[in-house]
């Protein structure tokens, strides 16, 4: 390529960037403007941090809004990330498509960025293995206990295929136990057990028990381990688990189980079985 039109590709680059910054500016002042106008809200900050194309219906985009904001009325801080949808001109937080009927945001997947694979979350394989998997789950779910096992056993005998990544995401409004549960599961395999993730499907308890004593009862039987509450305190497990909670957060995850393969949400939780 000439020196020229490295050039002008470069120039072509850049004006997509600030074509796209003020898009973003736009609509974030739009928002800004929208919600303060709620006497509820004393303080507000808005930050579009990711945008997504909507393949299917081109011309949209999807934009990923967190939304932080300070309540008067409860004297509390709000956060909040939402999806907002425009198309440079109309902007709408529900959209819907009639051929298809389905929600647009049926149609928006975050790609699961390389920072959030962590060492602390690979659980099986090489982590310069051909195809990355990123797992979200709850050991308590009942779709999880079918699915996980299963999809795990599969992939831990290909570890030159698979690098496997599990984050912990208790639903705790359904399950409160499975929040002691994954605690306790991390620091069980800081301690350096294996296969902790894979023996934590087989206990059974409970899933609306919110007994600490009971909970690690159960589950020091089941591992054969002795495991504390003050373990589950420590500064490494809270980093852990917190680290867990904010990367599902960052890439919208709220339900389980949820796999990214290679990057890409796997909606159908399969492609990994489409491996030769």
């Amino acid at each position: 390529m000439s020196l020229m039109l490295k050039l002008l590709a470069t120039i072509a680059l850049l004006s997509s960037f600030l074509i796209a910054d003020e898009q973003n500016k736009k609509i974030e002042d739009f928002l800004k403007q929208l919600y303060s106008s709620n006497p509820n809200i004393k303080s507000l900050k808005i930050k579009i941090t990711d945008r997504v194309d909507v393949k299917e219906h081109p011309g949209w985009s999807a934009y990923i809004v967190d939304f932080d904001a300070i309540l008067a009325k409860e004297n509390r801080q709000a956060s909040q990330k939402m999806v907002w949808f425009s198309d440079g001109d109309v902007i709408s937080k529900e959209i819907f498509s009639v051929n298809d009927k389905k929600d647009l945001k049926d149609f928006v997947s975050l790609t699961f960025k390389s920072e959030y694979y962590k060492k602390e979350n690979l659980i099986y394989g090489n982590e310069n293995a051909k195809h990355k998997v990123a797992i979200f789950s709850d050991p308590l779910c009942p779709f999880c206990k079918k699915f996980v096992p299963e999809a795990l056993e599969y992939m831990k005998k290909y570890p030159n295929k698979f690098a496997v990544y599990y984050y912990h995401l208790p639903l705790e409004a359904l399950h409160p136990a499975s929040v002691e549960l994954s605690q306790a599961a991390i620091a069980l395999e800081l301690q350096g057990r294996k296969d902790v993730v894979l023996d934590l499907y087989k206990i059974n308890i409970d899933p609306k028990e919110r007994v600490n004593e009971v909970i690690l009862g159960t589950f020091n039987k089941a591992m054969n381990s002795k495991i504390t509450v003050a373990d589950l305190m420590s500064a490494e497990v809270t980093k852990h688990f917190q680290s867990d909670l904010e990367i599902a957060d960052k890439n919208m995850v709220n339900g389980t189980p949820t796999m990214f393969f290679d990057g890409v949400l796997d909606k159908t939780k399969n492609k990994y079985k489409e491996v030769k």
